[in-house]
């Protein structure tokens, strides 16, 4: 028996081999060059394919890092982000603390003072955004010697309305001084303590001041001296249409019909004071004309008289504020605005919301305050008045 293998037959494939007929070729190894190709070709397309995902994934994290940049930026460049103020930031209850610090004025749109200051508006917008989860009750921290009647109604308004909205309670600190509108803008909280040292009063209103120059002969006004001469000679004139239009000319006597206008202005605005004072302090008008009138008073004063219902230092007044809300202080945190971060100040930020920068601080496309540019008192100011006035 042959193992021999015909030839194939013509128009047919070959037979298979079998037995021992069967050549296995050998593999054939790739070159070093290829062997190199390809490993590189590999890791590279590794490389790609990560870094283009990473680009995708840092690209998405810059997007969300940007947006809430953005969103913690308000249209007039105050940074609304949260910062612990006392206690854990990890704490089940939460308190959002809201500074009401220097001359309360209306809004940005005012300008600046030489002393930081707080606008009504802002204050009132923070309290409107507060939904009921976002925190369990607000404490007003107050340092203020009053300022507007718009700005500081505003905060009282709104104060009123977080209550209503979210049922939940509005405490205050008095940090040192609340005078006039501060005490206007907080006498619907819940309760109002002070720190030791305080003084608490000024129910009342005021306009002006309008000076009367008689027999004018010189005024000045360098750094050294400031002041106007009076031992006759020089006058000065306004040229208006419409009666009262040059109300406050220091140059002439007010008249009958102006003092008696603005008295009754006054006089509406002060029952009004008088009136929502009275009401949410649990006081009769009466008393408040004709006891308390519009002096200040200390702890001990302010609390006999019902303007503060106790004195307690910074720690006691966070303790026991998170107590009155239903809440354990050991597990509480008061939250409040903080200062621009680096990413909100490159987005614009100059300041935390509500807050008032001083006309020092103000920088470049600001104006100060028209109470500060359009006084008519001698002012010592070191500095170009054009820069910061307009």
């Amino acid at each position: 028996m042959s193992n021999h293998v015909p030839p194939p037959t013509p128009g047919f494939p070959p037979a298979p081999a079998t037995g021992s007929d069967i050549t296995v070729a050998p593999k054939r190894e790739p070159g070093t060059f290829k062997r190199g190709f390809g490993m590189g070709a590999g890791l590279g397309l590794g490389l790609a394919v990560t870094f283009i995902a990473l680009s995708i994934v840092g690209g998405l994290f810059a997007v969300i890092f940007v947006a809430a940049g953005v969103s913690s930026v308000t249209s007039a460049g105050a940074s609304t982000a949260l910062t612990p103020l006392w206690g854990d930031s990890g704490a089940e209850g939460k308190l959002r603390a809201i500074s009401i610090t220097g001359p309360i004025m209306t809004d940005a749109s005012e300008g600046g003072l030489l002393v930081a200051g707080t606008f009504g508006y802002e204050i009132a917008q923070q309290l409107d955004d507060l939904e009921t989860d976002d925190a369990d009750g607000v404490v007003l921290l107050v340092n203020t010697p009053g300022g507007s009647i718009t700005g500081s109604k505003a905060i009282s308004d709104a104060t009123e309305r977080y209550q209503e909205r979210t049922g939940h309670k509005v405490f205050v600190h008095v940090e040192g001084f609340s005078a006039s509108g501060g005490v206007y803008s907080t006498a619907p909280a819940d309760a109002i303590y002070a720190d030791h040292g305080s003084l608490v009063g000024s129910i009342g209103v005021i306009f002006g001041p309008f000076e009367r120059y008689n027999d004018v002969v010189a005024t000045s006004g360098s750094i050294i001296e400031s002041g106007v001469t009076t031992t006759g000679g020089i006058t000065q004139e306004y040229l208006s249409k419409g009666t009262g239009k040059d109300f406050g000319n220091p140059y002439r006597d007010m008249t009958d019909e102006e003092r008696e206008m603005f008295d009754a202005m006054l006089e509406t605005e002060y029952t009004n004071f008088v009136s929502h004072v009275a009401e949410n302090r649990d006081l009769e008008a009466a008393t408040i004309r004709e006891e308390l009138g519009a002096f200040l008073f200390s702890n001990e004063d302010a609390e006999n008289n019902g303007l503060i219902d106790g004195t307690l230092n910074r720690e006691e007044f966070f303790t026991t504020a998170a107590k009155e809300a239903g809440l354990d202080p050991s597990d509480t945190v008061v939250q409040e605005t903080s200062p621009p971060t680096g990413l909100e100040a490159l987005l614009g930020a100059t300041r935390s919301v509500g807050s008032a920068l001083p006309v020092a601080e103000l920088g470049d496309g600001h104006q100060a305050s028209t109470a500060f540019c359009g006084g008519a008192k001698p002012l010592v100011f070191s500095g170009d008045l054009a820069a910061v006035c307009g």
